[in-house]
């Protein structure tokens, strides 16, 4: 064999295995792999459109609705299916209220979907679609929508533009309340139009389920409407108010005015037309801060309610030791003085919480000592977070133990060089009075789907056994005097055993003569179902707690305990000769 010959064979045969390598190749394409080509193939072929679900609603504690959902729909183009450009942009110009310069960037920019507008009223996306236009899509979508408009705002928070949770619940309870998105598939031709014979397949999107809490519509207007007539009557910078159930650490009302308007969340109170784009989202995150939960202060006497509780538990002080206040106490080099200058003379000690007497107070931290001291302050878990259902929570600003000497020690004793969070200060009082178990605050109670059924029971952490059940007794039953005849006999109310304390403390710089006033009461003190703190920021004029604040929570009270079930004691009519 010539040559010339072999070459032509050895051609022939490589022709030959690259042919039957194709073959092989093609073979084995179609038929192990072509479940996988025919679904690339499907891809390049199916446009898919979301079709979002609805949010799960949040629901106060008689099941009213505080979060709901409103239909609107998103508008979009798909540049490859318009047949009349022209027509497209001056209707949807008109009906959008855009200007038809942007409509039309939208509309002449080549991708498989261009959204044009979001949170379109339904009206005006069924009137788009009665046009009938080629290339224009209305897909419909929800909206969060707040019955209620500024209740309860910095409590329940509200979502963005993609329907997520920024603030408040909204955003601690994702999760539950955010459903899975559905789908819209259709085939399109190799241009991208869509074929009219081809049908669509939907994957229908599920709900979410909805977050029940233990805030009471009727409850909160009460506490929000008895904060603003404070707020105005004081011209305060802001009021505080939290009502809670001590037994369980349930939240009724938390009310932190001014409020905002859910519906309208990211306009300002004031112009901003000056600010710059830093400044007026600093502004924003102000607004929506909730002080009860995000800010410290100093609680002033409010506080001795924990020095008188570490004492009584430790075993340093009973009701009837006897005290001296001459207005002052001496403390290493200072002299630490009383609100009233003159001093309270002879007292006991149960005298000296109805006089809100610092030197008494001091002298009961002393007794206990640092370390003594220090370890109540653990052990009530002002050390930690309470563990709220709302995100932000702030953190006890306290003196390091090692830094603590006995100048620290007398001025914390009595709620002062410290800072706490009223949310921290109204759930240890609360596990102080109920018995001495520590409760987790909380407005979540449970999860139930849009049908009203059960999904779950929210379980919070068990509390431990803060202090006896006989300090706690004694404790509440001292407090009770506080009211009936002390500083906080301005809350109060005939017929009902009420607790509390009074507290008046001065920010700094202490030269700015800016005060914060509280009061803390809770009743019926001897198994108390409802507890309150008023928290009323720089007051002008009178600006003492027992003043000011008792009076705030009294008036509640008066509506609430009734609503409650909370009844009256029988008062009988005085006897006459």
């Amino acid at each position: 064999m010539t040559y010339h010959k072999k070459k032509i064979l050895v051609v022939f045969f490589c022709f030959a295995a690259v042919i039957l390598g194709l073959i092989g190749r093609l073979a084995y394409l179609m038929l192990a792999e072509s479940g996988y080509y025919s679904e690339k193939a499907l891809d390049l072929h199916e446009r898919e459109r979301d079709i979002k679900a609805a949010r799960g609603r949040i629901l106060d504690a008689n099941g009213v609705v505080l979060a709901d959902n409103q239909s609107v729909c998103t508008i979009s183009v798909i540049h490859s299916q318009i047949e009349e450009p022209e027509e497209v942009i001056r209707v949807l110009s008109k009906e959008l209220g855009i200007s038809e310069e942007k409509v039309r960037q939208r509309v002449e920019k080549v991708s498989s979907m261009e959204r044009i507008k979001t949170n379109v009223p339904k009206e005006t996306g069924d009137a788009i679609r009665e046009y009938g236009l080629s290339g224009v899509k209305v897909d419909e979508d929800f909206k969060r929508y707040y019955p209620y408009g500024t209740l309860a705002s910095k409590v329940l928070g509200f979502t963005g533009s993609d329907n997520q949770g920024i603030i408040g619940l909204e955003v601690e309870y994702e999760e539950v309340l955010k459903g899975t998105d559905g789908k819209i598939l259709t085939l399109t031709d190799a241009r991208g139009i869509e074929l009219s014979d081809a049908g669509e397949s939907r994957l229908s999107p599920v709900p979410g389920n909805d977050l029940c809490i233990s805030l009471d519509r009727n409850i909160q207007e009460y506490a929000e409407q008895a904060a603003e007539k404070v707020m105005e009557q004081k011209q305060a910078d802001a009021v505080s108010i939290l009502l809670m159930n001590p037994q369980n650490g349930e939240i009724y009302a938390c009310v932190n005015v001014p409020e905002f308007d859910l519906n309208d969340p990211f306009t300002l109170p004031v112009d901003d037309s000056a600010m710059s784009e830093e400044e007026k989202q600093d502004a924003l995150n102000q607004m929506w801060r909730n002080g009860s939960i995000n800010d410290t202060y100093e609680p002033g006497s409010t506080f001795k309610i924990i020095t008188m509780a570490a004492g009584l538990e430790e075993g340093v002080v009973s009701e009837n030791d006897s005290f001296h206040c001459p207005g002052y106490i001496i403390v290493e080099d200072r002299r630490i003085r009383c609100h009233k200058v003159g001093g309270h003379g002879s007292e006991n000690f149960v005298q000296g919480a109805m006089n809100s007497c610092n030197p008494v107070f001091i002298t009961v931290g002393l007794r206990l000592g640092v370390e003594n001291y220090y370890k109540y302050f653990k052990r009530f878990g002002l050390m930690e977070k309470t563990g709220i259902d709302l995100p932000g929570e702030a953190s006890t600003i306290m003196h390091q133990k090692e830094a603590m000497g006995l100048v620290e020690l007398a001025t914390v004793s009595f709620g002062q060089s410290f800072q706490i969070t009223p949310i921290q200060l109204a759930a240890t009082v609360s596990s102080l009075v109920n018995g001495g178990r520590r409760v987790t605050p909380h407005f979540g109670v449970q999860v139930q789907n849009r049908e009203g059924e059960l999904v779950e029971v929210l379980e919070y952490p068990e509390g431990e056994q803060i202090v006896s059940e006989e300090t706690s007794r004694r404790v509440a039953a001292i407090l009770e005097q506080v009211v009936d005849d002390g500083s906080g006999r301005n809350a109060k109310i005939e017929g009902y055993h009420i607790g509390g304390k009074t507290a008046t403390s001065e920010t700094l710089p202490r030269s700015a003569n800016r005060y914060i006033s509280s009061f803390l009461g809770f009743a019926p003190a001897e198994n108390p179902t409802v507890l309150g703190i008023c928290v009323i920021h720089n007051p002008q004029g009178t600006y003492y707690g027992g003043t000011i604040a008792a009076p705030v929570i009294r008036e509640i009270f008066e509506n609430v305990l009734p609503y409650l079930g909370i009844e009256r004691d029988e008062i009988l009519p005085e006897q006459t000769g």
